[in-house]
């Protein structure tokens, strides 16, 4: 599978399976129901792919201007500590008021989620790429 059909079907299965785990971790983390937790996980994905998007776009656009070319060590953790960090800005606050929990808990909980993902997306691209295939890029 190769092109749009795979990214759209890797983005889908991406996502399902973070907010469905997201959101029982969500549920058994505060006092609210798995109806209420899976809420929250939606929109903290809605906000993570549109996050995702702008980010890179912004990302890109600085990085077209710079005078050296190529993606350093450095310029990819400066590219990971820029969206994880301007994620954990916009959902901490979210998820403080959507479960009802401080400022504190909900960073803890971001923090977790930061470390969850770390490993899910390695896990995850490594399966789905057993499972589908290598892309075009990297066969």
């Amino acid at each position: 599978m190769q092109g749009i059909k795979r990214k759209v079907v890797y983005v889908c299965l991406y996502e399902a399976i973070a907010i469905t785990i997201c959101s029982v971790s969500f549920s058994a983390l505060s006092d609210k129901g798995l109806e209420h937790a899976t809420a929250l996980s939606i929109a903290c994905s809605a906000i993570a792919v549109m996050w995702n998007l702008a980010f890179n776009a912004l990302f890109e656009r600085w990085e077209s201007r710079q005078t050296v070319r190529g993606r350093s060590l450095a310029r990819r953790a400066a590219h990971a500590v820029g969206f994880e960090g301007g994620l954990i800005v916009m959902l901490v606050p979210i998820i403080a008021w959507w479960l009802e929990v401080s400022l504190l808990q909900s960073l803890l909980m971001d923090i977790g989620l930061s470390i969850f993902f770390l490993v899910y997306t390695f896990v995850f691209g490594w399966a789905f790429d057993r499972l589908f295939g290598l892309p075009a890029s990297a066969a």
